[in-house]
């Protein structure tokens, strides 16, 4: 069945009116085969009921007068009909009369006389007949006819519909040949189109019309999709070259007020800082504490340019997809990052994870954004533990930050991966808002999902999930 499905229409279709064609006239002939048989077999039996009541007839002087001498040469006339095997008669005590048989020597032992009728057997017909003279049984007669007309008949039928089935299925074959093209071509034509559409990505192809019938109708109305989705398709393309033109402008923009920006803030941020140094004395308590809220000002100013700077450049940095290690990535920046701490060492322990494909420098940024995080909000910790682990599932490999810090109301929790949006104020955490969100569009552009847990005290959990098969780990490590 399923090499079946698998073929051309056309063969399909060729195939299906042959079998049909073949199955009816299998039908058919079988039915005419077997009422003519039936019909064969009444003909015999009448014919050979026929002739033993005439032999019956002519043989109740010789029963009744006890002559087997007369009614053996009554049976022998049986001679003529050359489908008698046998036949017998017997006197009303049943004992054999006289006997005929068309075999060398004539001579057969009879069956027991039986009750009148006849029976068909696998190649012969008997049949017992009760000869009667004025009311009274005189005696029995048996005949025994063969088939073989019968299976000659049958012979003849068979070769006949043989012929029949092979011609039939020899002209039904070059006509469904032919015929099904009316329903396979407009088929075909749309496949075809079908394909070309799917390989060129050209929805201006259109399917030649066969009709109003099905098949026209389902041209008509894939034609008219086609026409609508190139109409989409135009507005898609000109909303696209709309957007790279907005995304030029708008990073152009960008560039240039981060630049802008920079000069001034860095003024300011030098100019307080040479205020400070050099003129000191002169401010007053007051004024250096307000010259320093300046200088950290526009040192938070200038942190946030380079966060959203960040944000949009991993939105449009090519992919280079590649086999990750995992765990010497982690390792490798932990290091790093701890040795930000100065003296304060929290434990950081990483567990076995699983390898992946991916862009490596996209998700060490994403393991920095998420194990700085958890270092910073464990900083009030008395014992600040933080781990990384992973797991695999059937179709996605899972990794995770957790932390042992201040947690967060999981009310807001659809919050965290925004853009600007802070659980946390910079008076208790410093930070931009912004972090989290580069975590998310990283993971996206992977095909990947995020989401965290936490409860407030009692730490917090980030997930990260990327799809694709699951490479073999290499051992983790722990820091303290």
């Amino acid at each position: 069945m399923k090499r079946f499905r698998d073929l051309a229409i056309q063969r399909k279709m060729i195939l299906i009116i042959m079998a049909t064609t073949m199955v009816a006239l299998l039908l058919v002939c079988s039915g005419f085969v077997v009422y003519d048989v039936l019909a064969f077999r009444r003909s015999i039996l009448g014919n050979l009921s026929i002739l033993a009541s005439v032999i019956a007839s002519n043989s109740t002087a010789a029963l009744a007068f006890g002559d087997s001498a007369a009614a053996g040469e009554t049976l022998a006339a049986l001679q003529a009909e050359t489908h008698i095997v046998e036949a017998a008669m017997y006197n009303s005590q049943g004992q054999v009369f006289a006997t005929y048989s068309r075999a060398a020597g004539g001579t057969f032992s009879p069956p027991p006389p039986q009750d009148d009728g006849h029976h068909f057997g696998d190649d012969h017909l008997s049949l017992h007949r009760g000869i009667e003279l004025a009311g009274e049984r005189l005696g029995t007669l048996y005949i025994r006819s063969d088939l073989a007309a019968m299976r000659t008949r049958l012979t003849r039928y068979a070769q006949i519909v043989g012929l029949v089935v092979a011609t039939s299925l020899v002209v039904t074959l070059w006509l469904s040949a032919q015929l099904q093209r009316l329903i396979s071509a407009p088929i075909l034509r749309l496949v075809h189109t079908v394909r070309r559409v799917s390989a060129e990505s050209d929805y201006s192809l259109r399917t030649a019309s066969t009709g109003r019938d099905e098949l026209g109708t389902l041209i008509d109305t894939f034609n008219e999709m086609l026409g609508q989705i190139q109409t989409r398709e135009s507005a898609l393309q000109e909303r696209t070259r709309q957007l790279e033109a907005a995304n030029k402008e708008l990073e152009s923009f960008s560039y240039s007020v981060s630049h802008d920006l920079r000069v001034p803030l860095r003024a300011i941020d030098g100019f307080s800082l040479i205020l400070l140094e050099e003129h000191g004395g002169e401010l007053g308590a007051e004024g250096k504490r307000l010259l320093q809220v300046i200088r950290s000002s526009a040192q938070e100013m200038g942190q946030l340019i380079d966060d959203l700077l960040s944000f949009s450049r991993f939105g449009r940095l090519q992919m280079e997809r590649s086999e990750v290690d995992m765990n010497g990535l982690t390792r490798q920046l932990v290091e790093e990052l701890l040795a930000l701490e100065g003296p304060r060492r929290p434990r950081v322990e990483i567990t076995d994870l699983p390898a992946t494909q991916g862009d490596r420098r996209m998700l060490r940024q994403v393991f920095v954004n998420l194990v700085a995080n958890a270092l910073k909000f464990t900083r009030h910790q008395a014992d600040p533990r933080v781990t990384i682990g992973g797991f695999a599932t059937a179709s996605e490999t899972v990794y995770f930050v957790r932390d042992n810090g201040v947690g967060f109301d999981m009310r807001y929790a659809d919050k965290l991966f925004n853009v600007f949006q802070r659980l946390h104020s910079t008076e208790e955490f410093e930070g931009t808002g912004v972090g989290l969100a580069i975590v998310q569009r990283i993971v996206h552009r992977h095909g990947g999902r995020v989401w965290a847990e936490g409860e407030v005290g009692h730490g917090a959990t980030f997930y990260f999930a990327l799809p694709g098969q699951v490479l073999e780990a290499s051992p983790g490590a722990g820091y303290s």
